[in-house]
């Protein structure tokens, strides 16, 4: 009986912080799709919230790589002049960077609307030495 409430409890909590940040994130309006990212990113600070062994991998061209899990110790590294575009592999992580960004200052902060691995246009992949 106890397992099956703390499978439930967890269920709820997965499913609440999904719905949060999807809430956040239309509230946010920064959703912006591929077409868009691309005509407009030469303009912006793009950043990559993957780790650094996926942004060594493959990345957009001219992306800068910050985790999100390093995000707080990097804030000094961007501009808060600038428009900042963010990516990653989950839509929720991106929420989650513009939410703290927002907080720290920073008014025009976009997203990729697709998961990178969908990503069609210009890429490099850093070479190790």
């Amino acid at each position: 009986m106890i397992l099956y409430i703390i499978i439930i409890a967890i269920f709820l909590y997965w499913g609440g912080s999904w719905l949060y940040y999807r809430y956040q994130g239309k509230k946010l309006n920064g959703s912006i799709p591929q077409t868009e990212f691309e005509e407009t990113m030469r303009k912006a600070q793009i950043v990559d919230l993957r780790e650094k062994n996926n942004f060594d991998s493959k990345h957009i061209l001219g992306a800068r790589n910050l985790p999100y899990s390093q995000l707080k110790y990097v804030e000094g590294e961007l501009r808060p002049d600038l428009p900042v575009y963010l990516y990653d592999e989950r839509k929720n992580i991106c929420v989650r960077a513009a939410l703290k960004l927002k907080k720290w200052g920073f008014t025009d902060v976009k997203w990729l609307d697709d998961r990178f691995s969908d990503w069609t246009g210009k890429t490099k992949k850093t070479t190790k030495l």
